[in-house]
């Protein structure tokens, strides 16, 4: 995983968090909703770059 992606992936979940937590202190159930909702797809694009990863280990250990 580059930087860049690990970057956008954090960057995407702090923005989630911070939305929760505005849609919980206002009240405001679709913001908190949307918070959530962005916060589970940083997630998953993270687990998903981290199986990229693992693959990427793998086949490099059987080429050397």
């Amino acid at each position: 995983m580059s930087f860049t992606d690990k970057a956008k992936n954090k960057a995407q979940e702090l923005t989630g968090a911070a939305k929760e937590r505005i849609g919980e202190a206002t009240d405001n159930e679709r913001m908190r909703a949307e918070g959530a909702t962005e916060q589970s797809d940083a997630r998953a694009h993270q687990a998903g770059e981290h199986a990229k990863d693992a693959g990427r280990d793998v086949r490099d250990a059987f080429t050397k």
